[in-house]
């Protein structure tokens, strides 16, 4: 908590899963103790010193998350779903998962790199076109690329039902049928679409890095994820 003061209340929903009403009741019903005082208002203002407990256990609040995920396929990255789990899913009990959101999105036959965070104005700048943050994709394809690729994703390639080109892309050859491409733009399922321009189809997509931030997948496998460190921070702030 900082120095400042706030409604007990308001404390309960962002240290618990509760909501504002549940919190509420969770009051009258005298779960909470303030120093070792039950308290029923919850509009009594706590200090960062007190020690708040719910049901007997004392109650922290957590500060603004930012995590790393390796996204296995079959997983929406949306907040609700008709056909497929959410990638929110794999979080398990983490607290106040709702408020969680993935940092842009992976399709759900994409895999790879996803950060999640509940920081919106850090999300709107990874994903903001205005700082055009690099990413990286693994893409194996239907068939050998055609020779003039490179050339042609350099140059930006027109896909169907949009205005503009894309902008400039690197596509790197690891073989014939397995290929690098890094973007700097997040159009609907561009990556897709581009190779589709080339006249191939991608059989297989995954995302390998953000900015300069690269999946280690010998240490998250598919469906793992974790906090990131401060370096891993900076990595994705760079330019």
């Amino acid at each position: 908590m900082s120095a400042k003061t706030q409604r007990l209340d308001k404390f309960l929903t962002a240290a618990t899963d509760l909501t504002r009403s549940l919190a509420k009741k969770a009051l009258h019903r005298g779960e909470v103790t303030v120093n070792g005082v039950m308290v029923k208002d919850s509009g009594l203002q706590i200090h960062a010193t007190d020690k708040v407990c719910w049901l007997d256990e004392p109650l922290e609040l957590v500060g603004l998350r930012y995590l790393i995920m390796n996204k296995p396929l079959g997983y929406e990255c949306s907040s609700k779903s008709s056909h497929n789990p959410l990638v929110t899913d794999l979080l398990g009990d983490l607290v106040n998962k709702d408020k969680i959101q993935p940092v842009g999105r992976l399709d759900v036959n994409t895999s790879g790199l996803l950060l999640l965070t509940d920081d919106g104005q850090w999300l709107h700048r990874i994903i903001s076109p205005k700082y055009r943050k690099a990413k990286v994709y693994r893409a194996t394809l239907a068939e050998p690329l055609v020779a003039d690729a490179e050339a042609r994703v350099t140059e930006g390639l027109q896909l169907d039902g949009d205005a503009l080109p894309t902008l400039p892309a690197k596509l790197e050859r690891l073989a014939p049928q397995l290929m690098h491409l890094t973007l700097t733009e997040g159009r609907y399922h561009q990556v897709r679409r581009m190779f589709a321009a080339l006249g191939n189809h991608v059989d297989a997509l995954h995302r390998e890095a953000v900015g300069h931030l690269w999946l280690d997948e010998q240490q998250l496998a598919p469906g793992q994820w974790r906090e990131l460190t401060s370096a891993e921070m900076d990595l994705i702030a760079a330019k």
